[in-house]
């Protein structure tokens, strides 16, 4: 199984600056991710599908998304609209302790794998659904 490091980098909240690392994390499946930091609040993890959607997948994935598994965890979890393809963003509290931040980074990519598969199933047969 590949795997690869994710690097969470601090960041100023006010201006954005770079402030350093502050540790690395271990990863089976980094596709989704597109954003890893701590902005001094909360640390940040931005994903989206990975790959191009049609209109009516856009809609059909956001309205089915299980946000309460996220949510019964204790992340945060907004939607990203701006983007061409469903994105979100998932916030949670920084762990001092590296085995114990490993742990909660394995258990939300986990959940984001979980729930992208979820997602895209269950959607496959619902484009008479939405157009």
């Amino acid at each position: 199984m590949d795997y690869n490091n994710l690097i969470l980098m601090e960041i100023d909240k006010e201006t954005g600056a770079y402030k350093g690392e502050l540790g690395s994390f271990t990863i089976y499946n980094n596709e989704n991710i597109k954003k890893f930091f701590y902005d001094g609040e909360h640390v940040n993890l931005y994903f989206d599908t990975n790959k191009d959607v049609e209109d009516w997948e856009y809609s059909a994935i956001f309205d089915i998304f299980p946000y309460d598994k996220f949510k019964d965890k204790g992340f945060i979890i907004e939607d990203i609209d701006d983007d061409y393809n469903p994105a979100w963003i998932i916030k949670f509290d920084l762990i001092e302790d590296n085995k114990k931040m490993q742990d909660r980074v394995d258990e939300v990519m986990n959940l984001i794998d979980e729930s992208l598969e979820f997602c895209f199933f269950n959607i496959k047969d619902k484009k008479e659904d939405y157009l």
